[in-house]
């Protein structure tokens, strides 16, 4: 009988607890079950597929989160001022949550859930890129080219990349001028 009190969900919120105290690549079975007070077997109970059953769970929530903040970001905003608040929403996560941004899955995944929670960080994306009245397969090229430049940003961000005098704000501002540049003038 699982443990009162402890989840799936339960389970994942303390192995985000270890990554983001200690860094993905300290993520154990053993680890999350010390931090849950219960011996390592127990953890089958609710993550029945061990360790990569709770990557896959711990994906799918970070998908989820970034989803959420993203879809804030843009709510009641449009073109360019909604371009610039996903930027600047996608960025501000990588950089509070490097290690959880680091467990994003960057490709797709086999299961159903980490499909649909893909699916719902991307429809974000195009809901903002349509208000620039792109559409058909224009859309998807301006989806990979926002996304490429959001993740290049993030993952330089939180990598340590930007160590030259400017500032980072103002070089974020900049990438987001040339997305607005290039969105304006995109093929139709």
């Amino acid at each position: 009988m699982p443990r009162a009190g402890l989840t799936p969900a339960a389970v994942v919120d303390r192995a985000l607890e270890l990554v983001d105290e200690q860094g993905p690549e300290t993520l154990t079975l053993a680890a999350v079950a010390g931090r849950a007070g219960v011996a390592t077997p127990s953890l089958y109970k609710h993550v029945t597929g061990g360790l990569a059953e709770l990557r896959r769970l711990i994906a799918v929530r970070v998908t989820d989160e970034l989803t959420e903040r993203l879809s804030r970001a843009v709510l009641g905003r449009g073109g360019d001022e909604a371009l610039a608040a996903l930027i600047d929403a996608y960025v501000d996560y990588a950089v509070q949550y490097p290690s959880r941004y680091a467990a994003l899955p960057q490709a797709p995944q086999d299961d159903p859930a980490s499909t649909a929670a893909a699916g719902r960080l991307v429809e974000v994306i195009l809901a903002v890129l349509r208000g620039y009245g792109l559409a058909g397969s224009e859309l998807i090229h301006a989806t990979r080219t926002v996304r490429a430049a959001a993740h290049g940003f993030a993952s330089l961000s939180t990598a340590g990349g930007f160590r030259l005098a400017e500032d980072v704000a103002t070089t974020r501002q900049r990438l987001t001028g040339v997305l607005v540049a290039g969105l304006r003038d995109w093929p139709r």
